[in-house]
């Protein structure tokens, strides 16, 4: 039997119930979408709904698997229709745009309007290296429109039971240096507010710096935030307690996100969350197996396995929450392990998003 099967094998007979420090126990596998880009993911995170804009996005993220299968007339048709989309429905998405923005907005499609025409004689000559370099590009400019259609105040609810809590109100993005090498990591707190806010917070405060990995499980995750000393989370300086931060999910279809309840408790049993676990590098916040509201300072590192963990029927989705995304250096997470360490996470932008309470 083989390392892999034997894992799988030991996976499905203890399936977390949530991302613990202690023993597992039994669940049921959740199903969801196959998406496991963490940009793709990202942009479609984003608490928008422009109909248009996002055709535009899902036709071309969907060549992904056509152009792996050199599937070329597909190909050329999905970058054929990405091109008349935005040639038919610009009007429509300026329109959507906050008149402060439109001439950004112009101008980026404009750009975006010159790539898709380059996108489609490059599909018609099969070059698949420069196809995927201008889709990269097309989309991070539908990203950069996206962005212009955000809302400017915080779109939804937070409890005001957390009101002592640090909050993310917005993206925020981060240098993670660990001992193997260098990471760029994306925190969402559109969908997770609280758990990017608790993180965000402590790397400012360089809680995180010099931490070691205090777990590793091959194929599964890496996890770390653990402080020196008998404490294991963040004990706050003035109330000399220590910090809990509650399990934070945002599911699709629900108007605001759930705190302290997991999928199963609430019947969605087949529910992908909007951050979902399905790409190597998804950030995640670790709590106890006896609370789901205790989870402080320690967060782990995704490892995702496709013969394991295939996209949206992993192991946690809906269990723990997902913060964020490694979207550079992700390759050095399956270097690290127990002997290595975080050497600081340093705050790159979006600290103007963070507030220390409500």
């Amino acid at each position: 039997m083989t390392k892999k099967i034997l894992l799988l094998a030991l996976l499905a007979l203890f399936i977390p119930t949530g991302l613990i420090w202690i023993n597992p126990a039994n669940a049921a596998l959740p199903t969801g979408n196959r998406v496991k880009d963490p940009y793709s993911i990202l942009r479609n995170s984003l608490p928008i709904n422009q109909k248009d804009l996002r055709d535009i996005q899902h036709t071309l993220e969907d060549t992904s698997d056509l152009v792996r299968g050199n599937r070329w007339p597909a190909v050329s048709k999905a970058a054929s229709r990405s091109q008349f989309l935005v040639n038919t429905r610009k009007p429509a998405i300026l329109e959507a745009i906050p008149n402060k923005n439109k001439g950004k907005g112009e101008k980026i499609l404009k750009d975006l309007k010159e790539d898709l025409t380059s996108l489609n004689e490059n599909a018609s000559q099969k070059n698949k290296d420069a196809f995927i370099k201008i889709r990269r590009k097309s989309l991070q400019e539908i990203g950069n429109i996206e962005a212009l259609l955000l809302p400017e105040q915080y779109p939804y609810n937070i409890p005001s039971e957390f009101d002592n809590l640090p909050r993310l109100l917005g993206r925020a993005s981060v240098n993670i240096e660990t001992s193997k090498g260098k990471m760029y990591a994306i925190i969402d707190g559109y969908n997770a507010p609280l758990t990017g806010g608790a993180f965000i917070d402590l790397a400012q405060k360089g809680f995180y710096d010099g931490l070691p990995m205090n777990r590793a499980e091959e194929f599964f995750v890496l996890q770390t935030g653990d402080p020196k000393g008998s404490a294991i989370g963040y004990i706050d300086p003035e109330t000399k307690e220590e910090r809990h931060v509650p399990l934070e999910i945002k599911a699709p279809g629900k108007k605001e996100t759930l705190y302290n309840q997991t999928f199963e408790e609430i019947g969605l049993y087949t529910e992908t969350p909007i951050l979902p676990f399905a790409t190597l590098g998804t950030l995640g916040w670790a709590h106890s197996d006896k609370a789901l509201d205790d989870g402080s300072s320690q967060f782990f590192f995704f490892l995702y396995e496709a013969e394991l963990n295939p996209a949206g029927r992993n192991l946690i989705d809906g269990r723990n929450a997902a913060f964020g995304y490694v979207v550079e250096g992700e390759e050095i997470l399956n270097e690290l392990g127990v002997n290595d360490r975080i050497i600081s996470i340093d705050v790159v932008a979006g600290s103007e998003n963070l507030l220390d309470h409500a």
